[in-house]
């Protein structure tokens, strides 16, 4: 029996330290890659992708976690690293570039913030490198087994720019004077919503299911239904969120 209890520690042991490495190698990866900002203005290799892909799968397959969908480690902030066509980044992305050069708009970073059974997916957008806008995509979470869940679409919120007049090119200070001239003579209530953001209720009138492949401290790595991956990296845990 003792010897046993030595095998299994040692098997344990072994499968932990193949986990961590497994860890280290997606980092690698997606740092060779080039991160968030190489992938969201399509500078990624193919070469780069499938070192990615190939490492994501190396992970999953080293779950620690059986049943993620109700483990408190899936509350928290979370920073949005790597998605593939279809998902949430890569249609907050494509939404960016298809409209805007780079030189105008930029897409700065993507959160998904989990509490209570609720989502916020805030995509933060920099015009000029000088006007800071969010957006918000609220959606509710239901249970649907062990690993698959159902997120239903809440509401879209559009918050009021934040602008550092240090940083606005020369040739647009004067229309961002009039500009902020025109809105301080706007009536209190317009002005209010603009200040609050504006709400567009979805009411769950489209969902989509997903899986979560992947579960510990630090990584969450989901998959829609066509396969697709998100990988996302733990920014803040829950009860770090007020």
């Amino acid at each position: 029996m003792v010897q046993q209890a030595v095998q299994g520690s040692s098997a344990a042991y072994a499968k932990e330290m193949e986990r961590l490495s497994a860890k280290e190698s997606l980092l690698l990866a997606l740092k060779d890659a080039g991160g968030f900002e190489a992938l969201v203005t399509g500078k990624t290799t193919d070469m780069q992708c499938i070192d990615v892909n190939e490492m994501i799968v190396s992970l999953e397959r080293l779950n620690p976690t059986p049943r993620p969908t109700t483990s408190p480690y899936l509350e928290g902030r979370w920073n949005l690293e790597w998605f593939g066509s279809g998902s949430h980044g890569f249609f907050a992305a494509r939404f960016v570039f298809e409209r805007f050069p780079p030189a105008f708009a930029n897409l700065s970073k993507l959160d998904v913030v989990i509490k209570d059974g609720y989502v916020n997916i805030e995509a933060n957008v920099k015009f000029f490198n000088s006007i800071e806008s969010n957006a918000i995509l609220s959606t509710k979470l239901s249970v649907e087994g062990p690993l698959r869940m159902k997120e239903e679409y809440v509401e879209g919120i559009l918050k009021s720019p934040k602008i550092n007049e240090e940083t606005i090119p020369e040739q647009l200070r004067g229309a961002f004077g009039q500009a902020t001239s025109t809105l301080e003579q706007l009536p209190d209530p317009i002005r209010d919503a603009m200040a609050t953001g504006f709400k567009v209720p979805l009411g769950g009138s489209s969902n989509r299911l997903f899986m979560i492949s992947y579960l510990d401290e630090e990584i969450l790595i989901t998959r829609d239904t066509t396969g697709i991956p998100e990988v996302l990296f733990l920014h803040q845990s829950n009860w770090a969120i007020s």
